[in-house]
């Protein structure tokens, strides 16, 4: 049990803590500045995805918009259900989605896994956002996000930006493009294992409670996470 207070002690307990959390909202602003001051790589490679909407090429999938933003799903060609943490993050993608559109951002996820397993997942889940099949191309192998069978076993994987030894053949990410006024696709952004933190909702709200995420005792931090309609 944490100490006991009253109202009074409490009060400027809470307001001592907001300094110090202005200060880290300040200091993220800085951070989010300097990302988007990164520079930007020409996209050269012509990526073509299978789509509920018909094949689409890597700018074709930013619709109307001029900016996208990629999540990688870890789901493999021989995988029958999408990753349960992978899982987790989707359930609050939906929603935000329209938000996104509104400031001209499309949003999809792309497995390295055929289209028809994606849509028998998607439709198990209860999803709606895009969600597209890249196993016809090398687009995760490039963005560091499918690894082949030897890479892992030989622990010669390229993951957040060093090599290192990650246990399974998919790896969750974000990747974020831009396209210009003349069409040309442009890779601005890429991020990976705790980088995506920020975008899970539930983790958000946990960390406001007592308990936090009461993950310590745990054997990994998200061994109690399943899929919504597994619980």
């Amino acid at each position: 049990m944490p100490k006991v207070a009253t109202r009074k002690d409490w009060f400027a307990a809470r307001v001592e803590l907001l300094a110090a959390e202005k200060e880290f909202q300040r200091q993220r602003d800085v951070l989010s500045a300097k990302r988007r001051e990164l520079p930007w790589v020409k996209v050269d490679k012509d990526y073509q995805f299978q789509t509920h909407n018909g094949d689409k090429s890597l700018s074709d999938m930013f619709g109307s918009h001029s900016q996208l933003i990629v999540q990688h799903f870890m789901m493999g060609p021989d995988w029958e259900a999408g990753c349960p943490s992978c899982s987790f993050w989707a359930d609050g993608f939906s929603g935000t989605t329209k938000h996104l559109g509104a400031r001209d951002t499309a949003f999809t996820c792309v497995s390295n896994t055929p289209l028809a397993k994606i849509t028998a997942f998607k439709s198990r889940m209860g999803w709606d956002f895009d969600w597209a099949s890249c196993a016809q191309t090398d687009f995760n192998q490039d963005y560091s996000a499918s690894f082949t069978a030897e890479q892992v076993a030989a622990k010669q994987t390229y993951y957040n930006f060093r090599e290192n030894a990650f246990p399974s053949t998919e790896a969750p990410a974000i990747s974020v493009f831009a396209k210009d006024d003349d069409g040309s696709v442009y890779h601005t952004y890429s991020t990976y294992a705790r980088g995506l933190d920020n975008m899970n909702v539930a983790y958000q709200y946990l960390d406001l409670i007592p308990k936090g995420r009461d993950e310590d005792a745990l054997g990994h931090p998200m061994a109690w996470v399943k899929r919504h309609d597994e619980y």
